[in-house]
């Protein structure tokens, strides 16, 4: 993957900016008396599209805009705020964008990603299914294939952690979850191009841990399937490129269960009073499972998102963990 600049980074800040404002971090009292330690919270679910990803589908189009100025039409494959991205990118540039979503994806997302724009298509069981399809459709359509994981995605999506690092340079581990590897990679790529010593530490899901397994291994590694409701991890096997990147960059990857997950949430919540997906509390479960490890550090967590169904989220706060 490109080596990103200082320049680099601010220059695709400033194009993001445009059209979005950084978000905030903040250190929650609660949180830091929970954790025995000081927590900064990074938070990507207050953003236009409820996570991260908004980020590198500015960032993404703008670059698809200036070098294939003939393209119509965008296609691409999702969980949700991958879509919800590309759809918000691609109607500010006046181009068509076709989604492709699993059977049984989020409904409140699959809204989402039409209220943008979008039109959606359902096909496959999981994400790596559609990801195919919507690779077959770019050919017979002549759509233009937008990838879960490309330099001008991940380029876009370090802004956030230029933000965090900005506002607290001296973080001595950040957590961060896992899934197409955009999150991460951004978060190495700032950290190095700022020189600093900040341990990245990535976290899957115990369900959906092919990037653990390929981390430990040394190679890639595919298992059968991703079945966690904390969908921004779900994915069965990992991007070539990220891998390349993290494999080298982060500490360590860390599994969470599903129950420890929605304890997370529900955690954010009382703790905050905002709303978490289930990834998105992937890093706060990811630093209570290593809580005896993190005492006295100062602890960075990425919520990437809290784009979660209504009911879904009801039942976590009743005390119940989605199958």
């Amino acid at each position: 993957m490109t080596v990103f600049s200082i320049d680099d980074l601010k220059q695709a800040a400033q194009i993001i900016y445009q059209q979005m404002l950084p978000t905030p971090q903040y250190i929650w009292p609660q949180l830091c008396e929970h954790l025995e330690t000081t927590v900064w919270v990074k938070h990507e679910n207050h953003t236009a599209t409820g996570a991260f990803k908004i980020r590198g589908g500015i960032t993404f189009l703008n670059w698809l805009s200036k070098s294939h100025p003939d393209v119509k039409g965008i296609i691409t494959a999702t969980r949700g705020n991958h879509g919800q991205s590309q759809a918000r990118a691609a109607k500010a540039a006046n181009l068509t964008a076709k989604i492709l979503v699993p059977y049984g994806n989020s409904n409140e997302k699959n809204i989402a990603m039409r209220s943008f724009g979008a039109e959606l298509i359902e096909f496959g069981q999981d994400f790596d299914e559609a990801k195919t399809e919507a690779m077959r459709l770019s050919e017979a359509e002549n759509l233009f294939m937008v990838p879960p994981f490309h330099p001008q995605l991940v380029l876009g999506v370090a802004s956030y952690a230029l933000e965090l690092f900005t506002a607290a340079p001296d973080l001595d581990i950040v957590y961060v979850p896992i899934g197409c590897g955009s999150g991460i990679c951004g978060l190495i790529s700032v950290r190095d191009a700022l020189g600093l010593k900040t341990e990245i530490v990535g976290v899957v899901s115990n369900q959906a841990d092919a990037a653990k397994q390929s981390f430990e291994a040394g190679r890639i590694i595919e298992t059968k399937t991703a079945n966690t409701f904390a969908d921004g991890m779900a994915v069965r096997s990992p991007v070539e490129e990220a891998f390349h990147v993290y494999s080298q960059g982060a500490s360590r990857i860390v599994s969470v269960s599903d129950h420890e997950i929605a304890h997370a949430m529900r955690l954010y919540y009382a703790c905050t009073h905002n709303l978490a997906e289930g990834s998105g509390a992937a890093s706060l479960a990811a630093a209570i499972q290593e809580k005896q490890t993190i005492k006295g550090k100062k602890v960075g967590l990425i919520l990437t998102g809290g784009n979660i169904d209504t009911q879904m989220f009801a039942s976590i706060l009743k005390g119940e963990t989605p199958s």
